[in-house]
């Protein structure tokens, strides 16, 4: 099959060729979206799921549904050790130069840019990382108190009060949410909190790994009533099906059934594996239409692609103590574990442990779907571990 025409589209959130299964996620949150563009009310929402599901795709491809409709919207990553002032303040920014170009949300735009020098200078004392040009000066008591939270909630009223003067709404779209401190989220959570009770189009939709619901909620004991939370999982059977026939019916070939079927059991139907055995796949395939055989073979080749990129970035980022517990826990199979069970593979106490369960949740490798309960948030992440570290040694 001809590389150049490959339909397929492996890669950290690029926009697969068919984005199947979602349509009514993305109907459900257009209709929030133009509901908060009205001023009626309406919940943000945050997009949980595990690596590889296609949050960050799903995320991009509403922020471009909802910039076709004429809403302004910011579009931020939260990485970590990167504070949400320094990620948030420039897109603020942008949004009220933006509305300041409107002649009926001019005044409430520039008051918005007074607010966010007031807020980036007081808050840089404690947020060393925030950089943002001034356009105007700030004004005296005006989001400058030096308190996040409450500066937060004065400058986004700005930012509302501005988008509902253009007779628009404010989008704030924000990736990898999980990696926000408590503290910061709580900030965050206060000032959509203070919009949403004020009656002011702006709106939040937020992704992140599986136990940002948690941290949400541990955050703001009320963040659970303000957001929605669909869970980004795997596509079901025939989205995934469409994910992989559809594209190769556009390029004029076609795939046999039961090459389907193989590839649908190996990635288990998630977004990101369709595209990376799809892709694999189209290049192992001679002619059309591509078979089962054509499937077998592409997969070397595509296991051996996600260790090196997928997988192994992931592993490089943990301390030898912290892959020994993750080889651990794929010693158990796919997951959830129990604490203790983990633990025993180790031949010690759950307590000696913890440290370390810890620093792997907050770096993004593992998540607690209960009290004592323990899953890795990458798919299939447990036979790569055992293809890495085989055998007995990391027991020593």
């Amino acid at each position: 099959m001809d590389p150049i025409r490959n339909p397929f589209a492996p890669g950290a959130g690029t926009p697969p060729p068919e984005l199947a299964g979602r349509d009514a996620l993305r109907e459900a949150l257009r209709i929030s979206l133009e509901r908060t563009r009205l001023g009626r009310p309406a919940k943000s929402a945050m997009l949980v799921g595990l690596r590889g599901a296609g949050k960050t795709v799903l995320l991009d491809r509403i922020r471009q549904d909802a910039e076709a409709s004429g809403i302004h919207t910011l579009r931020v990553e939260a990485p970590e050790g990167r504070s949400l002032p320094a990620i948030l303040a420039p897109q603020l920014r942008q949004a009220l130069l933006r509305l300041s170009t409107l002649a009926a949300a001019k005044d409430y735009a520039v008051r918005g840019l007074r607010a966010l020098a007031g807020f980036a200078g007081k808050l840089k004392a404690t947020y060393q990382d925030i950089e943002v040009g001034f356009d105007f000066e700030a004004e005296p008591g005006l989001a400058d108190n030096g308190d996040l939270e409450h500066d937060l909630q004065a400058l986004f009223e700005q930012v509302g009060l501005a988008a509902k003067a253009a007779r628009t709404a404010v989008a704030l779209f924000v990736d990898e949410l999980q990696y926000v401190e408590e503290s910061q989220l709580a900030a965050l959570i206060t000032a959509m909190h203070r919009t949403e009770q004020r009656q002011l189009p702006v709106i939040l939709i937020g992704a992140g790994l599986p136990q940002l619901r948690g941290q949400l909620g541990n955050a703001k004991s009320y963040a659970e009533r303000l957001f929605d939370f669909p869970d980004i999982g795997a596509l079901p059977e025939a989205a995934a099906r469409q994910a992989i026939a559809l594209p190769i019916a556009s390029e004029g070939a076609a795939i046999e059934p039961a090459a389907v079927d193989r590839i649908l059991q190996l990635t288990h139907g998630y977004a990101y594996f369709l595209q990376e055995w799809g892709s694999h796949t189209w290049l192992a395939a001679a002619a059309s239409p591509i078979t089962l055989q054509d499937v077998e073979r592409a997969s070397l080749q595509a296991v051996a692609a996600m260790d090196e990129s997928f997988f192994r970035v992931r592993f490089d980022r943990c301390t030898p103590k912290e892959k020994r517990y993750l080889r651990a826990m794929a010693e158990l199979g796919p997951g959830p574990h129990r604490s203790g069970d983990i633990a025993a593979c180790f031949g010690t106490r759950v307590s000696s442990l913890a440290p370390t369960r810890s620093a792997l949740i907050r770096k993004g490798m593992i998540w607690s779907p209960n009290h004592g309960d323990t899953a890795f948030t990458v798919p299939m992440f447990d036979a790569f571990m055992q293809r890495i570290m085989p055998g007995e040694d990391w027991r020593e």
